[in-house]
């Protein structure tokens, strides 16, 4: 099964799969309307992109995730153009094997493609060596991608204070300061799904760094 936003690129993934010899038994525009229809179907493996709609975020990988944890026998191919340390990080942590993180511009040929999806397909692990580096880089410093601002927002959250707050003191717009803050939620891995406090857990890991 495939979702991937873009006609274009969908239906040229569904030729190659199909030049080398893997059957696609559903493509489609967005994950949810793979995700409403993965159970009737149940496929060796899933490919999806990272950000689809409808915000173009991280659709793909939090279908990913989910699908790990419910149909753990199926395989993972994330196909991006985007590195997404902490969604990969989650993704690996989700499960054993099957499970591939690929960047589209690097896949360099139909062999490579194929030995991916064999590869996941069976249990294996395929990860592109950017997607590494992010992930080592995490483990030295799960700080290291945020932005100097993000940093000062995290900082004064961690001097507990609130987002007007944090307005007052670097001079700029709540809304500004909200964005910063959904953005450190996300380079932390952070999701808000479950019961603990997104903020709480951003602060100990910058007490923690």
């Amino acid at each position: 099964m495939l979702a991937e936003d873009s006609v274009l690129l969908r239906e040229g993934l569904v030729r190659l799969f199909d030049e080398a010899g893997f059957e696609t038994v559903g493509a489609y525009g967005d994950a949810e309307s793979l995700l409403a229809e993965i159970d009737g179907v149940l496929p060796d493996l899933v490919v999806l992109d990272v950000r689809m709609p409808p915000t173009f975020r991280d659709e793909g990988v939090r279908a990913a995730v989910h699908i790990r944890h419910t149909l753990p026998e199926v395989g993972i191919l994330l196909l991006s153009q985007y590195v997404e340390g902490a969604y990969a990080q989650e993704l690996l942590a989700s499960g054993d094997g099957g499970v591939g993180y690929l960047l589209k511009d690097r896949v360099a040929s139909l062999d490579e493609l194929k030995d991916a999806v064999s590869r996941v397909s069976s249990g294996g692990t395929v990860l592109d060596p950017q997607v590494v580096r992010e992930l080592i880089g995490r483990r030295v410093d799960p700080l290291g991608a945020l932005t100097p601002r993000e940093r000062e927002v995290l900082e004064l959250m961690a001097e507990g204070r609130t987002n007007a707050g944090i307005a007052e003191r670097l001079f700029i717009g709540i809304g500004a300061v909200e964005k910063n803050v959904t953005a450190i939620f996300q380079k932390l891995g952070l999701d808000g799904s479950g019961s603990d406090h997104r903020r709480v857990l951003a602060v100990l890991a910058y007490l923690q760094r």
